[in-house]
């Protein structure tokens, strides 16, 4: 498939890192001429300096052939106008752009913009992505990381194991027999700085983080046997009142939980766009770092922090200074993924990484036909694949046991007519079941081969 990507940024540069390195025909182009060089340089890309939106720039990176447009740049304006040029002028058949602001977002869902007006197939939100990152962290304040598959069904858990986690040296197939009604299994495993996906033999260490696919129903036992506290959620304390912390906070007032918010915004203009916004949350004009002001909210009284102010260091002294107080629970939301090793030495319980959410949400539709969801895990590092198995796939009438999946892949769950089931060795796939598979970024292509799908979706 040939595929131009329009922006070389952090999110431009991880698709067309996934998208080079399964043999598709990528061209990124950027108006940043050490970005254009910096991608050609590392990945198996095409390059073009200029302006995205321009005609003549389009024609350079092969738009008159090309099977899709992502429009990814920092402006909302040249995504749309990129979106136009690569329809009315070069009949590109698929396009997808990210756009930040609300109000184009709702107007292109209008009947203001129509297809022929407008032609956008993909609108990706950050912002929207963003604030359902924050709500997944939010339902499992234990875990890193945390995504749901299977309408629902299974739940993707990032947990690091603790000293007196008491499954800590304990082999995989071991945990097997101790939990056998137990419908949870570990998919990957991060240790000093490398993921891979265990065997049945590895032994779980301390410091390890876990991926763990669970069955819904399950969760909370999976929490409690890798030694995580399960505590419900009821306040929430949300410093940041842009369009993250609306969102977050609208969700919430319609939770069926009743979870009570606060938000501390510094700008007086969103915080008031906030509290009027907003029923039931109470919103505070402030610094999120202000002592007093925390106090005010009741930081020592709430179950979790959500820091999503747009400066990372903000998000993460509030983070500290909320932790500090009494806050058992800290969120902050950072974009600079060279601050993430901070964390940990700094006692932040978890982050959300839009650059890793944007990606995701286009991965999931750029893969289509039987392929249901994609999750980018960590830095690109690991995708975690939902999709229906086909009757032409290899896959299709064999024994779990039997097929012949890369070292780097592990079946995390199986949904056979509407049921979701633990995957073990003697489990059958059949065709129609949906499957969700765990795969290191190397062996993404083979799993696409098992599946019998691509990424060409005509």
């Amino acid at each position: 498939m040939k595929v131009i990507i329009c922006g070389a940024g952090q999110v431009g540069w991880q698709i067309a890192r996934h998208l080079a390195g399964e043999r598709n025909d990528v061209t990124v182009v950027d108006n940043n001429p050490d970005l254009v060089r910096r991608a050609t340089d590392a990945l198996d890309v095409q390059g073009i300096a200029g302006f995205a939106s321009y005609p003549d720039v389009l024609e350079r990176a092969g738009a008159r052939d090309a099977d899709m447009i992502i429009a990814a740049t920092h402006s909302d304006e040249v995504n749309m106008v990129t979106c136009q040029v690569a329809h009315s002028v070069f009949s590109v058949p698929r396009k997808i752009a990210r756009l930040r602001a609300q109000s184009y977002q709702t107007a292109i869902y209008s009947d203001l913009y129509r297809r022929d007006h407008l032609p956008i197939d993909v609108v990706i939100s950050p912002e929207k992505e963003v604030a359902e990152a924050a709500l997944q962290r939010l339902s499992a304040p234990a875990a890193f990381d945390t995504e749901t598959f299977l309408d629902g069904g299974v739940q993707l858990l990032g947990l690091t194991l603790d000293e007196d986690c008491p499954i800590v040296n304990t082999p995989l197939k071991q945990l097997t027999d101790l939990f056998s009604t137990l419908r949870s299994v570990v998919v990957g495993v991060r240790r000093e700085g490398t993921l891979f996906a265990p065997e049945a033999d590895d032994q779980l260490f301390a410091g390890d983080a876990c991926y763990v696919m669970a069955h819904a129903e399950d969760v909370r036992r999976t929490m409690e046997i890798f030694g995580k506290e399960v505590r419900k959620q009821e306040r929430v304390v949300i410093i940041g009142g842009g369009n993250v912390g609306l969102m977050v906070a609208s969700k919430l007032e319609e939770s069926r939980d009743r979870i009570r918010a606060r938000i501390i915004e510094r700008n007086r203009k969103s915080a008031e766009r906030a509290a009027e916004a907003l029923e039931r949350t109470i919103v505070l004009h402030g610094d999120g770092l202000d002592q007093a002001l925390l106090a005010e909210a009741g930081i020592d009284r709430a179950d979790a922090v959500l820091c999503v102010t747009d400066d990372d260091k903000v998000n993460m002294l509030s983070a500290v200074r909320a932790k500090a107080a009494g806050c058992p629970m800290a969120i902050a939301l950072i974009n600079d993924p060279s601050l993430v090793p901070l964390m940990e030495p700094l006692g932040i319980d978890a982050y959300i990484n839009p650059r890793s959410t944007t990606v995701s949400s286009i991965l999931r539709h750029i893969r289509h036909g039987k392929v249901r969801a994609v999750y980018s895990i960590g830095d690109a590092e690991a995708e975690v694949i939902e999709a229906e198995v086909m009757s032409t796939s290899p896959m299709a009438g064999r024994l779990i046991r039997e097929i012949d999946f890369p070292e780097g892949v592990l079946v995390g769950a199986l949904r056979k007519g509407g049921k979701v089931v633990k995957p073990t060795g003697a489990l059958r796939v059949e065709a129609g079941d949906q499957i969700v598979i765990f795969s290191l970024a190397g062996d993404v292509a083979e799993v696409e081969r098992l599946l019998q799908v691509s990424i060409d979706f005509f």
